[in-house]
């Protein structure tokens, strides 16, 4: 409903309909242009923009970019020739009959007139200065749309998820600190000095409870928390689109989420055609070097490890050997490989190891002169390369190795101008590794216990039909039953069977090196509950920031947040992690001392 006690009307809603009637706006001052006595003024609300002029210069003259005010005037067509078709409203004006300033503002910090949207002149100050002022910087309409497009989305999920006759519940926000793969935010607890609430690094062991609960179907935008170190794409709090399910497989969550996907991508405006595909975790890292591969190119990695086996070059004396093609680019300048070598260095690599082959089919590069004659020769075919490509080259460790040319395949593919952000590329991982080593130096994830293994995904995912006799006896190459899908080279949420028998789980416990113990002070709740009849269950949960922000085409994840956090968790806007006051402190009970009470 648009008419309320300061407007009849939204700007956009002002069309020829209304030519010759009376109109009453509010909104900012977007723009206000002088034309010999004549004021235009651009009005902006949350709909868009609509022409005011304003006859009276010196009713004008006071208002100012961002001014807030109330318009009542006449609508009429803007005389021939100067509409403007880019405008919804380009084709009326509002002629002014009263103009009431309602607050005024300060100068601005930045500008934030739609006007200057898809002008050069429209420079924006870095991410703090945008943080800081986050109001103002909501106020840009690019801000709105991605926070109506969130809206809009969580909308259609929640309807697509009614549907299939899901029940929206809500789970606390202070629980007991439990291992989810990451740090806790912890809160202390006045009422009980000495003890703490952890804040949930997801619903993990809430949705599973819900299921032993007989809420077979339970969905929630969930608020979540990790105390992780700062990475662009993350936030300490974040929300999650979480989806549990009783007495349903693998594949009943695959094909339920994708229909919520289908549902998301068309209120949004895009049609995904269902089934998905899928790719298994080893399939990933062999041909993509990740195991959120991105799609919307090809140019797999190349194993080369069989073709230098007897190698007299002894960087290629290695466990694995593999290779991406960089398409016409044997004509670079030595300055821009020197630069790749700079990048590989950025990511821990020593250097990237490449040749380059000439339009004649010359090999060149340092690499080169390494090679005995034989492989020299058959390099071009092993490779897949054609005259005029360059090919890189990794070698040690599989997937060290195989990470870094991922890396590198989708660095070329952004310097070729291939990652579309309005072209979308799904995929399933499947088959993912039950634990991983806790040893990985490129792994900042807690690990959930104490031994050399810890969870790929978490504690509680189902090994594999394939090893649950077995997967204790040979960690390293367990299977789960777990899923990841993938959009655009990210990972957007993923899932797992459950387990829900309690002697898989206290193997499972086992391997971690979680005793029984421990496993009764961290999450005796479950294991309890489980005693009672739980069914099988299995869930999946969509990064929702990521979600949206790919929809949005958004480069970060905070430009679809309304109030994010900036580098180190730091909130510009209210200052926030901030020091209490000594009262606060003592209040809180974080000294506290038992042995005083004794």
């Amino acid at each position: 409903m648009s008419q309320t006690a300061y407007r009849t009307h939204h700007a956009t809603e002002v069309d020829e309909s209304l030519v010759g009637q009376q109109v009453t706006l509010a909104g900012w001052v977007d723009r206000r242009r002088d034309h010999g006595g004549v004021a235009f003024v651009d009005l902006r609300d949350a709909s868009g923009l609509v022409q005011v002029v304003i006859n009276d210069e010196e009713v004008a003259r006071p208002l100012r970019s961002e001014f807030v005010i109330r318009v009542t005037g006449k609508v009429r067509l803007r005389p021939e020739g100067n509409e403007n078709e880019r405008l919804a409203t380009g084709r009326i004006e509002v002629v002014a009959e009263h103009v009431e300033i309602l607050a005024k503002s300060q100068a601005l910090p930045f500008q934030v007139s739609t006007a200057l949207e898809n002008e050069s002149e429209n420079t924006l100050p870095g991410e703090d200065v945008r943080l800081k002022y986050r109001y103002l910087d909501l106020r840009r309409p690019s801000m709105q749309r991605n926070l109506k497009l969130r809206s809009d989305v969580s909308r259609a999920a929640r309807r697509a998820l009614d549907e299939m006759n899901f029940t929206e519940v809500e789970t606390p926000t202070f629980i007991k600190s439990t291992p989810e793969g990451a740090r806790d935010f912890v809160v202390p607890a006045r009422l009980v000095p000495g003890s703490w609430y952890a804040l949930p690094q997801s619903p993990q062991l809430l949705k599973q409870l819900l299921m032993v609960s007989g809420v077979e179907r339970y969905y929630q935008l969930a608020r979540c928390y990790r105390d992780e170190d700062f990475r662009a794409d993350r936030q300490p709090e974040f929300t999650q689109l979480d989806m549990e399910m009783a007495y349903v497989d693998q594949e009943d969550v695959i094909a339920m989420a994708e229909q919520v996907i289908a549902a998301i991508w068309k209120a949004a405006g895009h049609e995904v055609q269902l089934p998905l595909p899928r790719i298994s975790w080893t399939d990933a890292m062999n041909k993509y070097g990740s195991d959120k591969p991105d799609l919307r190119f090809g140019n797999e990695l190349v194993d080369l490890t069989e073709y230098f086996a007897h190698t007299p070059f002894r960087v290629f004396q290695a466990e694995y050997v593999g290779a991406v093609v960089y398409s016409g680019a044997a004509d670079l300048p030595r300055r821009q490989f020197d630069a790749w070598q700079d990048w590989a260095r950025q990511r821990g690599a020593k250097g990237l190891a490449y040749v380059q082959f000439a339009e004649d089919g010359t090999l060149k590069g340092p690499v080169a002169k390494n090679l005995s004659d034989e492989e020299r020769e058959g390099l071009m075919q092993a490779t897949g390369a054609k005259p005029g490509d360059a090919v890189f080259f990794a070698a040690g460790a599989k997937e060290s190795s195989q990470l870094l040319l991922g890396a590198v395949r989708v660095e070329i593919a952004d310097r070729q101008g291939l990652l579309h952000p309005d072209e979308f590329a799904f995929t399933w991982v499947v088959d993912f590794p039950l634990f991983k080593r806790t040893d990985d130096p490129d792994d900042d994830d807690v690990a959930v216990g104490h031994s050399k293994w810890t969870s790929m995904h978490h504690p509680f995912t189902m090994p594999s039909a394939d090893w649950i006799d077995r997967f204790d006896q040979d960690p390293e190459h367990a299977m789960s039953d777990s899923y990841d899908i993938v959009c655009n080279g990210q990972e957007m949420g993923g899932g797992s069977v459950r387990i829900h028998r309690d002697d898989i789980q206290d193997r499972v416990l086992n391997v971690l090196g979680i005793d029984a113990q421990e496993a009764e002070d961290k999450f005796g709740f479950l294991l309890e509950a489980f005693k009672y009849g739980a069914p099988p269950h299995a869930g999946i949960a969509l990064g929702w920031d990521r979600t949206v922000s790919l929809l949005a085409g958004a480069e970060s994840i905070r430009d679809v947040i309304a109030f994010p956090k900036a580098g180190g968790g730091r909130d510009p806007l209210t200052g926030a992690p901030a020091p209490i006051s000594d009262e606060q402190r003592a209040e809180t009970g974080v000294d506290y001392d038992p042995e005083e009470d004794e």
